[in-house]
């Protein structure tokens, strides 16, 4: 795992979100994904073609992670602007600060286990404390969860 260190702008997002725990995060996240990909295109001054997957942990502490915290969960796309956000989707802004970007090419089934070792092993022997900000993957135009081969960036929130 070698991430590349980015001082993020504020990220403006409009999307659908739920709350839900890492029990249900999988079957979840797909019911919210098809809430809102179909409908993504009606959003107006979108920027680039990712779509987000954002977790916002409240204090999150992977030591002390229990299976039924609960947290909120987003899916959306970034926006230059909030002058038109369509029915039944919201607005969420992501903080600004430093994030370590970690690109991740496998499948969805996998990334738990690479999700694991860098919360359990990557971060605890690096430089790096995480920060109470959301965390989040940047999906391409063209992802696929059911692919073996998918790519994806993780933005983990660091001070």
């Amino acid at each position: 795992m070698i991430p590349k260190l980015v001082n993020s702008k504020d990220i403006l997002i409009i999307g659908v979100r739920a709350n839900m725990s890492f029990q249900t995060i999988n079957e979840e996240t797909g019911q919210l994904a098809r809430q809102f990909m179909p409908r993504r295109h009606e959003i107006q001054s979108r920027v680039g073609t990712y779509s987000f997957s954002i977790q916002n942990y409240e204090n999150f502490d992977f030591k002390i992670l229990n299976p039924t915290n609960t947290f909120e969960k987003w899916v959306g796309v970034e926006v230059s602007n909030a002058s038109h956000v369509p029915d039944g989707m919201e607005l969420f802004n992501i903080p600004a600060g430093h994030y370590l970007v970690f690109n991740y090419n496998g499948s969805a089934q996998d990334f738990l286990k690479f999700w694991q070792q860098l919360h359990a092993e990557w971060l605890p022997n690096s430089e790096y404390e995480l920060d109470n900000r959301p965390h989040f993957e940047k999906l391409p135009e063209d992802y696929n969860p059911m692919r073996l081969d998918s790519e994806e960036e993780v933005w983990v929130p660091v001070k």
